[in-house]
């Protein structure tokens, strides 16, 4: 492949062809040539052009058409045209640039002249060339970086999650082993959710150990005791969910911002019983209605300090006669419908 600049000149005349390109020998071009506009496309279609002298008037398809397609077409767009043209005629020339000509040149050709606008457009040419290709390479290095950056931004923020899951076990090994089903059991159910992507599943599993993460300002004697809280006790325990909001409202990160609209609202009910803002239906997030199920079903099935643990059966039970009132109805059912996998994750 040849590095000299290729240029294709058009003209009905193969003499005017000819002075051409004994004018333009001597700056090493490579040259080709078309006698008429439907030879010149063809040839086109088949070669790489640097720039293209085009003549005016010819017989059959004109040079105001070849250029009309050639602008027209993605991949020739941005060859520059020269016109050709036997007088200076304004019409003429205000239509050349009009179909998208960088420049005319009137015949007979001045050596100087054409030599002169046949290098400043050449170079003009190759400067926006070599300037896309740098753009299109910094274009990609910055979506590289940016890509890069937000993935250190999430990587932060689950380790910022991982570490206060730490804390919460650190408080309690069951709340520790209870996040972490509660996780999976959260991705099983939005892995099946027909309107929730595989990204937004990968968002709940890393977001949901955040789920009780304002229990670490619940008072201990509270928090682990052996029997019935009373009623001054019980709303001081439904403070959880809107410490966790005060404890992550700070941030605007993905799985922050989604971790902190489950430890609000995780609590809400379906039928608009639950707390802290009595939110019922399409009200509460996708996010926190998944969790609520994920949440109950596990604290059902496992041993508390005030509670024993209940069967599967007797919480699957628990779980279907709350459809509608306590939970998402389409989440009920796919809850039953893969209860085998819940019950294996139940064993973690």
């Amino acid at each position: 492949m040849s590095d000299r600049l290729h240029i294709l000149i058009v003209d009905d005349v193969s003499d005017n062809i000819q002075v051409a390109m004994s004018i333009l020998k001597e700056k090493n071009y490579q040259f080709s040539f078309a006698l008429n506009g439907e030879q010149a496309l063809e040839l086109i279609k088949a070669n790489t052009f640097d720039l293209i002298l085009l003549d005016i008037m010819m017989p059959g398809m004109d040079g105001f058409e070849v250029c009309k397609q050639l602008k027209s077409n993605q991949n020739t767009q941005d060859i520059p045209v020269i016109f050709l043209t036997a007088k200076i005629d304004v019409d003429s020339i205000k239509a050349g640039f009009e179909v998208g000509a960088v420049d005319y040149i009137v015949k007979p050709f001045h050596p100087e002249e054409l030599i002169a606008r046949v290098k400043t457009h050449l170079e003009l040419y190759v400067a926006k060339r070599i300037l896309k290709k740098y753009n299109l390479n910094l274009k990609n290095s910055l979506l590289f970086r940016e890509k890069r950056f937000v993935t250190e931004i999430e990587d932060s923020q689950k380790e910022m999650i991982y570490v206060l899951t730490e804390l919460m076990e650190a408080n309690s090994d069951e709340t520790g082993r209870h996040i972490r089903r509660v996780a999976e059991y959260s991705r099983l159910l939005a892995h099946y959710h027909p309107s929730i992507t595989e990204e937004d599943a990968q968002v709940i599993f890393h977001a949901a150990p955040m789920h009780d993460i304002g229990k670490i300002a619940i008072p201990h004697e509270i928090l682990h005791k052996p029997g019935r809280l009373t009623e001054e006790e019980f709303n001081i325990m439904k403070t959880h969910t809107t410490r966790a909001h005060d404890f992550l409202k700070i941030s605007d990160r993905k799985f922050i911002k989604a971790a902190k609209v489950i430890a609000m609202q995780h609590h809400e009910k379906w039928d608009g019983s639950g707390y802290p803002k009595g939110l019922a239906g399409e009200d509460i997030h996708p996010y926190a209605r998944i969790v609520a199920l994920a949440d109950v079903f596990d604290a059902l099935t496992h041993k508390r300090v005030y509670k024993d643990a209940w069967s599967v059966d007797e919480a699957v039970e628990y779980i279907a006669q709350h459809k509608n009132t306590q939970f998402d109805p389409i989440l009920v059912d796919i809850f039953l419908e893969h209860i085998d996998e819940f019950i294996t994750i139940s064993h973690f």
